[in-house]
């Protein structure tokens, strides 16, 4: 059986968790305790040298150390339902709007994140390198978070789904950014509507409560 290395208050691996859970893969969890570093240590690092979860070990032995090797191999094992996509016009859809949540999205909840909060001084990037905070990417990273949601909001009306007209990677990503972005006490308000009445609707399916 494969494992995912996880941890449940982070929001990477609830992203592969959730798409674990619509694929009907079955799974064992091992959690990494980010809070306390375990993440950084020896028995971790011989699994991840990277250092970050979520991590997919395979049957076979192979690590996924990353969402985008993760989502591919998931995609190609288990092909239903299609999350990337079907036909080249939608996969093209689908990875452009994925890309744009994750970096307009969920980098800018990090930025904002990782470069203010006292407890991750000197861990402003993830990984086995420790970098310092610069407290204006924090503010800046606020800044671009709101642009986000205002896009979001545009690109949801009269759409049920973010991208391709069907559920898919896509809204896995946005519903974790949207949800996340919590942490620098951001919440989708009365100014993005289309945002609101998609997450209630995304509330509905049993794996977005991973």
């Amino acid at each position: 059986m494969i494992t995912l290395y996880d941890c449940a208050t982070a929001p990477s691996p609830r992203r592969a968790r959730i798409l674990l859970a619509e694929k009907g893969v079955p799974h064992e969890t091992v959690q990494v305790d980010l809070r306390s570093g375990e993440q950084l240590g020896e028995a971790y690092r011989a699994i991840n040298p990277l250092c970050t979860v979520p991590a997919l070990r395979l049957e076979d032995g192979l690590v996924l150390t990353d969402n985008a090797a993760i989502t591919a191999w998931l995609e190609a094992r288990y092909p239903a339902p299609p999350l990337l996509g079907e036909t080249p016009e939608e996969k093209a859809e689908i990875a452009s709007w994925n890309w744009r949540v994750e970096f307009e999205g969920l980098l800018a909840i990090a930025e904002a994140l990782r470069n203010t909060a006292p407890a991750m001084a000197n861990r402003a990037l993830p990984g086995p390198v420790d970098y310092p905070q610069i407290p204006e990417l924090g503010r800046r990273g606020l800044a671009r978070l709101q642009a986000f949601l205002a896009t979001l909001n545009e690109r949801l009306a009269g759409r049920d789904f973010i991208a391709a007209g069907r559920f898919s990677v896509a809204d896995i990503t946005a519903v974790v950014a949207v949800d996340f972005a919590r942490v620098v006490k951001v919440r989708p308000g009365d100014e993005h509507p289309h945002v609101q009445r998609w997450r209630a609707a995304m509330a509905q399916r049993p794996a977005m409560s991973r």
